[in-house]
């Protein structure tokens, strides 16, 4: 088995024989100030940035007081999205409350998807096909590798690297095509059911996801070698956004965020879920804590995911993907039409729904921007009392305002981009 975690420290530059620094140069630290003021005197300046602008990734407002280039004080508005999702699952079925979580992070919908699924699976104490769990496995890294690419690509645009970018999408949209082969959709999968899957993957995918994992390395690789020892990069990242362990997890953080910043934790490591702990992987942490470490942690973990598809894709064998219960799962149009059993199962399942016992339930993941939770309580009926979401971008994101304390104004974008927002999540 590999070793639990990766550390990564390459800030001390290595020099060769010839005199040319083969590693890391070191950069220049930026510290956040000690004292705020509360001044809003003639030197400060309150600038509004968002809720339209592409570099707060989202409907998004900052309003930052600057003195002089210096930043003192920022103050984050959300609200303009919000959607009511939690509210609206308490009026629908368990599976109809699966659509609605697309929509939440909609850069890992598939993950989303899925961890509905293991909340109503725990409350009713549903145990999942083999065939069932690796494709789920296969479907969260692929949701990880997706929204880190997003994530790298973006946050490369607004440092001032363009075709970086490119090559991410490029590698983005062959999961993407993947993902509509399964599904029939590229971002509102609504891949999972109580149970089960909406079904099980095309043939030729499962040849076209391994040609995937063969290759992706090879443009990771390219990243790294953009990004990693790049001074301009360097520059802009490290020593910015600093926060250490202890804050981080006083401030609840989770994911890259947490990580980054030394902390040892991931729930597939220390609350397996879907048989995490039969994958050989590491957990890259960081040392510094800043954004330069977020997008090391980042980058590393999409090398990770890409080991645990190849491993469950090894491992994956033909059979069932659904539990062989008609009182959770459709049966086939083919004998809903012909054996009247199996119509009436049909008919109670779409017009009654699934009722789990009565109960409350949390099952929390490790998605691509932190640990997603989903608190449900049941009454017994086929609609959720309550249901109740741990965003992790709505809980990373409340410390930006700490991190952004005494950086520049031009390193707000960097800051804001590290912290890998997703705007449905945040307002749900």
């Amino acid at each position: 088995m590999s070793t639990r975690t990766v550390e990564m420290e390459l800030r001390t530059p290595v020099v060769d024989a010839t005199g040319r620094i083969t590693n890391v140069p070191l950069g220049i630290p930026r510290r956040p100030s000690e004292h705020v003021s509360d001044d809003f005197g003639a030197e400060h300046m309150l600038v509004n940035i968002g809720p339209q602008h592409p570099a707060t990734h989202g409907v998004l407002r900052l309003v930052v007081e600057l003195e002089g280039e210096t930043v003192r004080r920022v103050v984050p508005h959300v609200g303009y999205l919000h959607s009511g999702f939690e509210k609206l699952g308490e009026y629908r079925q368990y599976n109809q409350i699966i659509p609605l979580t697309d929509r939440t992070d909609y850069l890992a919908p598939m993950a989303n998807n899925i961890a509905l699924a293991l909340a109503v699976e725990a409350l009713m104490g549903i145990e999942i096909t083999e065939r069932c769990r690796l494709l789920r496995v296969i479907a969260m890294e692929m949701s990880r590798i997706i929204s880190h690419l997003v994530w790298a690509g973006t946050t490369g645009i607004d440092l001032g690297a363009f075709t970086p970018f490119l090559w991410m999408f490029q590698e983005r949209e062959r999961v993407y095509n993947l993902q509509e082969a399964w599904t029939g959709a590229r971002l509102t999968t609504s891949v999972s059911r109580v149970g089960g899957m909406m079904a099980d993957v095309p043939d030729g995918w499962e040849a076209g996801l391994r040609e995937f994992v063969t290759s992706f390395p090879k443009t990771l690789h390219e990243v790294d070698t953009m990004f990693t020892r790049n001074a301009l990069w360097i520059g802009r990242t490290q020593g910015v956004g600093v926060i250490n362990g202890a804050d981080a997890t006083n401030w609840s953080l989770s994911g890259p965020m947490l990580r980054a910043s030394g902390v040892d934790y991931d729930v597939r490591k220390d609350r397996p879920y879907l048989g995490y702990d039969e994958f050989d992987f590491d957990v890259p942490i960081g040392v510094h804590g800043d954004v330069y470490d977020r997008y090391r942690v980042r980058l590393e973990e999409m090398f990770q995911s890409n080991r645990i598809i190849e491993q469950a894709l090894d491992r994956l064998r033909p059979g069932p993907v659904n539990v062989s219960d008609p009182r959770v799962i459709l049966p086939p149009k083919s004998r809903a039409m012909s054996d009247m059993e199996a119509m009436i199962f049909h008919f109670k399942q779409v017009m009654e729904g699934i009722k789990p016992p009565a109960g409350e339930v949390y099952m929390g993941v490790e998605n691509p921007k932190g640990e997603l939770g989903y608190y449900m309580v049941s009454d017994g009926s086929a609609k959720p009392v309550r249901w109740r979401i741990r965003p992790p971008s709505f809980i990373n994101l409340s410390v930006l305002p700490r991190l952004c304390e005494g950086a520049l104004l031009s390193d707000v974008i960097a800051i804001n981009a590290s912290v890998d927002i997703v705007m449905g999540e945040v307002d749900r």
